[in-house]
């Protein structure tokens, strides 16, 4: 990988790591405890707790990624970046632009 790609694909990191953390920001907010008192009847309190479940869930996701994101920003400059971590092989800059936290080729990652 040559200079130009590489500085722009810390671009691109950086992007994605500002929107990685509103989506956080969000996904909080999304999952605050349901309050008993709020007047909504039990079927809608029922879908509330549900969504908030799903909510849970991608705001893991989403900071897992934030997670990727700061520690694949922190390694762009190592030798080995852009290396699969399985078979060695150069991870293709198309999923590396595509998927920058990825670790592996699609071939290993499947």
């Amino acid at each position: 990988m040559n200079k130009k790609e590489l500085k722009e694909l810390e671009a691109i990191i950086k992007t994605e790591i500002k929107k990685t953390r509103d989506s956080v920001k969000s996904y909080k907010e999304l999952t605050k405890p349901i309050a008993p008192e709020n007047a909504i009847g039990r079927i809608s309190r029922m879908d509330a707790i549900n969504n908030k479940s799903v909510n849970e869930e991608a705001l893991r996701n989403a900071e897992q990624k934030l997670k990727n994101l700061k520690i694949t920003l922190n390694n762009i400059d190592e030798p080995d970046f852009g290396i699969c971590s399985k078979c060695n092989s150069p991870i293709p800059i198309g999923r590396i632009m595509l998927m920058p936290h990825s670790r592996f080729c699609v071939k290993c990652a499947s």
